[in-house]
């Protein structure tokens, strides 16, 4: 019997739960040429949310969805090999068609083509050749292949956060804006993995993509689509749980997507016909333990006032500057409670984006107030 939940990769069907407002406004951006930066926590479904909607177009000729991940890009000439071949590769209808684009839109560019073991597995490498080519016209690439092919083309940039990491970050996101808010015929949408790095990209005034596009922020899922969803996985197999019992799953994983779906996945397992007190908690304890060795390495890396941050917040502590909760939790000053919050941030540990913040990762949450409370 197949395992009726799904987490750690992009899902599709009847995984994907809901976003049917997202997905609406967002099909919307694409079918319009309106450019859209998405943000919200990892793991919430911004990848599977793109490629539902990427998905939807597949039968269109007159409008392409390019999806790129940015995941591995560390310098600039990585980046720009990349959109030139993801670019290629995903405008053309065969492999053989790779050479001549490459000919007809780069500039001294040397493609190879090679293959695996079928003809599926096929892969494009650029060399630049004598000369590097400029920057700008990598960047005005998808412009020239729209209109050479009359369509548009809408190009999903993820891991969009790692243009931060450049040795210039600010002087190629510049290069970028100002070739593409110039383009008729191209859109983009931006997104990724760090949401920190994404609002400051997306938000900070003084940053070129600053309204670049339309700005979408996902909320959580709500309670009741969870409910659904897990009661019907559960009765597809003749198992059961409860509405009750799958509201309590969902929430105790703060609605996080993965978490959700995980979390479900160790309470299947685990139920013989259905879902009981018992075997809800022995589903968390066992996920409580599954990710334990990753929260070990993570809180390893924190400094002592770091810890006693997280341990005053878990006790209820707000008001992190006054000399009362500095005292009590060796927080070393009130001027160290700024450098706190950056550091937990960079680290992806918690959010301050909002008036409220928060944990980043629910389970780790869950987990530390297990081991440190």
């Amino acid at each position: 019997m197949a395992i009726p939940f799904q987490y750690g990769r992009v899902v599709a069907g009847e995984d994907f739960i809901n976003r049917k407002d997202e997905i609406k406004r967002l099909k919307s951006n694409f079918e319009s040429g309106i450019n859209t930066m998405i943000i919200s926590p990892r793991r919430w479904g911004k990848s599977s949310l793109v490629r539902t909607v990427a998905a939807s177009f597949k039968k269109r000729k007159d409008l392409i969805v390019c999806y790129i991940d940015l995941f591995l890009v560390r310098n600039e000439d990585e980046l720009l090999r990349l959109l030139a071949r993801e670019l290629i590769k995903q405008t053309s209808n065969r492999w053989q068609e790779w050479g001549d684009a490459v000919k007809n839109f780069i500039q001294n560019a040397v493609p190879k083509v090679s293959f695996g073991t079928a003809e599926a597995q096929a892969e494009l490498e650029l060399n630049w050749g004598t000369r590097k080519p400029d920057p700008q016209s990598i960047y005005q690439l998808a412009e020239l292949i729209a209109k050479k092919k009359k369509a548009r083309i809408v190009v999903c940039l993820d891991e969009f956060q790692n243009v931060a990491h450049l040795d210039d970050p600010v002087a190629v996101q510049k290069q970028m804006r100002s070739v593409w808010q110039l383009q008729q015929s191209v859109s983009y949408c931006l997104f990724g993995s760090k949401k920190h790095l994404l609002t400051d990209i997306f938000t900070n005034q003084s940053m070129p993509f600053y309204r670049f596009g339309d700005l979408m922020y996902l909320d959580k899922i709500a309670a009741e689509h969870w409910e659904r969803h897990l009661v019907s996985q559960f009765e597809k197999t003749g198992k059961k749980i409860s509405s009750l019992l799958a509201n309590r799953l969902a929430e105790t994983v703060q609605f996080h997507p993965q978490y959700v779906q995980q979390l479900g996945q160790k309470v299947w397992l685990n139920t013989v016909q259905e879902v009981t007190e018992e075997v809800l908690q022995l589903g968390l304890e066992e996920l409580l333990n599954d990710t334990g060795i990753a929260y070990h390495r993570d809180v390893e890396s924190l400094t002592s006032t770091q810890i006693n941050f997280l341990k005053a917040y878990l006790e209820g502590v707000r008001e992190f500057s006054s000399r009362e909760t500095i005292r009590n939790y060796h927080l070393g000053g009130p001027s160290n409670i700024v450098r706190i919050k950056k550091a937990l941030e960079q680290k992806d540990i918690m959010d301050f984006f909002s008036k409220d913040p928060t944990f980043v990762d629910p389970v780790f949450e869950l987990w530390f107030r297990k081991h440190f409370l």
